[in-house]
């Protein structure tokens, strides 16, 4: 597995934990343990995000950040990356 596919790899776990923690906290709101560890997660996945779109480009269109080219279509496309 290369550094790219890890770095995919780790999003879509940190995007399960948020998703799994954001459905606890809907019916536990008060539960400080689930609120930490939603904030860790959440910071350590715009971290990998931010790593990602700094080493391979955007994963998402609002993250094109180039005033030269509209890095969005340089292929792979994100749907193709594994």
């Amino acid at each position: 597995m290369n550094e790219r596919q890890i770095l995919l790899r780790k999003i879509k776990q940190y995007d399960f934990s948020l998703k799994e923690l954001n459905l606890y906290l809907d019916t536990h709101p008060n539960c400080r343990r689930a609120l930490a560890l939603f904030k860790k997660y959440k910071g350590l996945r715009e971290r990998c995000i931010s790593e990602y779109t700094e080493k391979y480009g955007p994963l998402i269109p609002e993250q094109n950040n180039s005033t030269e080219h509209w890095d969005w279509i340089t292929d792979p496309w994100p749907w193709e990356r594994s």
